[in-house]
């Protein structure tokens, strides 16, 4: 297996330092070629279409080894996947931005590549984790991207390190808060994005085949990840599932953490750089990224519409005009 060193050491904060990765192509640490079901005009056709797609790793300052995908040269843009997310899900999203920009999208610890631990499983922990990527890869400004708990850990990095070394950032379809407050008014609920009252019930819904309705958590992200009308979410789903094993049990050992945050005092105080919203038509969410908008200074909000694929996974079913809208956010 061919392996190029990562120039250059990067010592971690805290006086630890991270184990230097070996940049491998994604074809040699993934083992196999992979033919995606659909044919796309101007999207690779199989893995090794993907040239420049390699995924590397390093170590966190905790002892974890977690893996990262990237692609392309130019400014460095970051994504931070959701939860049960990874890399491979981004691989239309990378393909497309590669173009123009370095492309990272890091697997959380418990997902994707990363390693599994009982430890470390907190937004704030992740989010430290974010932190020491940008370490190890040396940037030192870069524009950010979270998809749904993705936003949550870029909140927790606003929260604890500021927004120096972020350019701009953007957030998809994310509450602010997933937990729903009994003294809550409905105002308040939709502002914030509350969908539950239960978090033990919705962990329970989504690690251990627990009962899943509307009165444990949202079910419109549920029952629109289960549509496979979009060719590109077709793919990349597909794609994923060839060579990503989850482990609900290691995935969930976040998931009440990442419930019962409440993000409402850094969105509204915090973020003080140029700020850009997805959300769409066929999202819950919507209200409570409106809101959002309203309060962070000059925000951008993009609302997709139903023909659009604007849910919880515009980014992955639409990647084309997602693409096309980040790149003029970033770009103006």
């Amino acid at each position: 297996m061919r392996k190029h060193l990562v120039a250059g050491l990067c010592a971690f904060a805290l006086g630890t330092h991270a184990m230097l990765a070996m940049a491998e192509p994604a074809l040699d640490v993934l083992g196999r070629d992979f033919s995606f079901p659909h044919r796309i005009e101007g999207m690779p056709s199989k893995l090794s279409d993907f040239g420049g797609l390699r995924i590397n790793s390093f170590v966190t300052n905790d002892g974890v080894k977690l893996s990262y995908w990237e692609a392309g040269r130019g400014k460095p843009l970051i994504f931070v996947p959701g939860w049960s997310a990874n890399g491979a899900q981004y691989i239309n999203v990378m393909y497309l931005l590669a173009k123009d920009y370095h492309v990272y999208v890091l697997d959380p610890r418990n997902q994707g590549l990363s390693q599994h631990v009982d430890y470390g499983t907190r937004i704030a922990r992740y989010s430290m984790d974010l932190k020491q990527l940008g370490e190890h890869i040396g940037v030192t400004s870069a524009d950010y991207v979270g998809h749904s708990m993705g936003a949550a850990i870029l909140w927790s990095y606003i929260d604890l390190f500021g927004t120096k070394g972020m350019r701009k950032v953007a957030f998809v379809d994310e509450p602010i808060s997933i937990y729903s407050h009994s003294d809550w008014s409905e105002k308040e609920r939709a502002e914030a994005g509350g969908t539950t009252t239960s978090p033990e019930r919705m962990v329970a819904a989504f690690t251990t085949g627990g009962p899943l309705n509307k009165l444990v958590t949202d079910m419109k992200v549920f029952e629109r990840s289960q549509l496979f009308d979009s060719p590109y979410f077709a793919n990349s789903e597909a794609f994923a599932s060839a060579f990503i094993k989850n482990d609900p049990e290691a995935m969930g050992r976040v998931l009440f953490n990442h419930t019962v945050n409440d993000w409402r005092d850094v969105v509204r105080r915090k973020i003080n750089i140029p700020a850009a919203i997805f959300s769409g038509d066929e999202s819950n969410n919507l209200p409570s990224q409106r809101w959002a908008q309203s309060v962070i200074p000059n925000a951008t909000l993009y609302a997709y519409t139903s023909s659009e694929q604007g849910d919880h996974f515009l980014m992955f079913k639409n990647p084309v005009k997602f693409v096309g809208d980040l790149r003029t956010f970033l770009e103006r």
